[in-house]
């Protein structure tokens, strides 16, 4: 910013600062005034009988003009005054309603408590319903409390793109100023209520696994580090749950066993990125990856149905179809229509360092086949999938968990379901053969020696488990963020978290 400029914002916010100071004092005065009165301005209970849309659906045929005798007591934030507090426009968590204040219905004292009231004040109303001739459902009060003074002016507008930034950090000013930010946050509520639901309805068993690994392991990321303090060891903050579910799958604990919760990866953040994100990841004893494809379709058609009551639903510039069955192509498949190379001929990695290379494609040097293949994949293919599609059969050398393709000893029986561009499922066939997977663990050490981060480490305790025998299991993982992205056609994952992270202000 020219420093110009700089210096007319500095000038700006010193005076939005004193403007706030004198307002946060007159409001303080009428808090400190409330009590002078014998008036607390932040009791302890307060028992409303109606929320607002409940009352807007109860009388939404009385006509203009009609009074009754119903008695009702509603509570929220003053969000407009009219008519010297006669009209106050009241929101709760479901919507708004008019409390009419008048002398007609009001004692002197209450009518007198109303010049204590400002906008963004949380009060509760008692009164009885009417319509106003001009239409406007209303609480006839008779008693109006203050419940919790404000002491903080609310934003007279907090849209666009200067107040992103506000609207994150302080996410209760944002709820409470965009009603749209709450119906966004509520379709995530649900979303995951109906994957539960879904889940337990299929006999599958919620169980919780640890946050706190010793090993780091179940996906290829880089992990946060945090220590224990009473046992001075170093423990990863969980990059998947994957490994610890598979122990349940070995102990028979059931066969169907699924985990909702929380993923931390120290990468970057971007518009479909955050370091801790939410994912349902399930395993299914006697399936395959297979099985996986028809379980996640079935999954995120339901959800689709249950949100929007179509599958077919709006995103961004595109309508994007769920109606299944979704699309199934093999990753060298995709890469091959799009390069017009098929990766599958190269023996080594460097024959397929020079194609990508031919292709315009920067691909780190030391990458291994798989990694070249998927990052052709990622530049070329990626960007074109926009209706539902489950990308099959990925490369061995990328998948250190996925069992080997029955038909192909370089790739697995893996997928990934990619729409708008995004993966949002990846599942597998699982590896259950012991001896295997402790050669593909010694493969990703000495990748992580190397240098790679996010390899994988050997984890000696799950071959263990695996060598007691793992029976042939399906897993999938959806990332809860992302679809709850799609379902909103929200454009970046920090509108669907209720608090992003974000760098600490200095």
């Amino acid at each position: 910013m020219p420093k110009q400029e700089q210096a007319q914002a500095q000038k700006e916010d010193k005076q939005t600062a004193g403007g706030q100071a004198e307002l946060r004092k007159v409001r303080e005065d009428k808090r400190d005034a409330l009590r002078e009165a014998g008036l607390d301005p932040y009791p302890y209970k307060y028992e409303p009988s109606h929320y607002a849309a409940a009352l807007h659906e109860a009388y939404k045929d009385i006509p203009d003009g009609t009074e009754t005798e119903d008695s009702v007591r509603v509570a929220g934030r003053i969000m407009a005054v009219r008519n010297n507090g006669m009209f106050l426009d009241v929101q709760d968590a479901s919507g708004k309603i008019q409390v009419f204040c008048h002398k007609g219905s009001m004692s002197a004292d209450e009518l007198a408590k109303l010049k204590f009231f400002d906008i963004g004040d949380i009060v509760g109303g008692e009164g009885t319903m009417r319509r106003t001739p001009r239409g406007e459902l209303s609480v006839r009060a008779i008693k109006v409390e203050m419940l919790s003074k404000s002491l903080l002016p609310l934003p007279e507008k907090f849209h666009g793109i200067s107040d992103i930034e506000m609207r994150y950090r302080q996410r209760y000013v944002d709820l409470i100023m965009n009603r749209e930010s709450c119906d966004t946050l509520r379709v995530r509520s649900k979303v995951i209520s109906l994957i539960r639901r879904h889940m337990d309805d299929m006999g599958a068993l919620e169980v919780e696994t640890p946050i706190l690994h010793p090993i780091m392991g179940g996906a290829s990321a880089k992990p946060f580090v945090t220590h224990h303090n009473a046992l001075d060891t170093d423990f990863f903050l969980r990059v998947a749950p994957e490994l610890y579910l598979k122990r349940l799958i070995v102990g028979g604990f059931a066969d169907d066993v699924y985990e909702i919760g929380r993923l931390f990866r120290n990468e970057g953040i971007s518009p479909k990125h955050n370091p801790e994100f939410t994912t349902i990841e399930g395993y299914h004893a006697y399936k395959d990856y297979f099985d996986m494809m028809d379980m996640v379709e079935g999954l995120v058609q339901k959800l689709v149905m249950e949100i929007h009551g179509s599958l077919k639903i709006p995103y961004g510039d595109y309508e994007i179809d769920f109606t299944g069955p979704w699309q199934r192509k093999s990753m060298v498949d995709l890469v091959t229509e799009e390069s017009k190379i098929d990766f599958l001929q190269f023996e080594t990695a460097e024959e397929a360092l020079r194609a990508a290379d031919d292709l315009g494609i920067s691909v780190d040097p030391q990458s291994n086949w798989g990694q070249i293949v998927e990052a052709v994949f990622e530049e070329l293919v990626e960007p074109k999938l926009i209706q539902p599609m489950h990308v099959i059969d990925h490369p061995l050398d990328i998948s250190p968990l996925a069992k080997g393709h029955r038909d192909n000893p370089r790739l697995v029986e893996r997928f990934e379901t990619f729409v708008n561009t995004w993966e949002i499922a990846n599942a597998f066939s699982e590896l259950n053969d012991p001896a295997v997977q402790r050669e593909r663990f010694a493969g990703q050490a000495a990748a992580r020696e190397a240098g790679d981060e996010e390899a994988q480490m050997m984890d000696e305790d799950f071959v263990t488990a695996l060598e007691y025998g793992l029976p042939p299991t399906g897993g999938w993982a959806i990332g809860i963020d992302r679809l709850v992205m799609l379902l909103t056609n929200s454009s970046n994952i920090r509108e669907v978290i209720c608090f992003p992270t974000l760098k600490p202000k200095k």
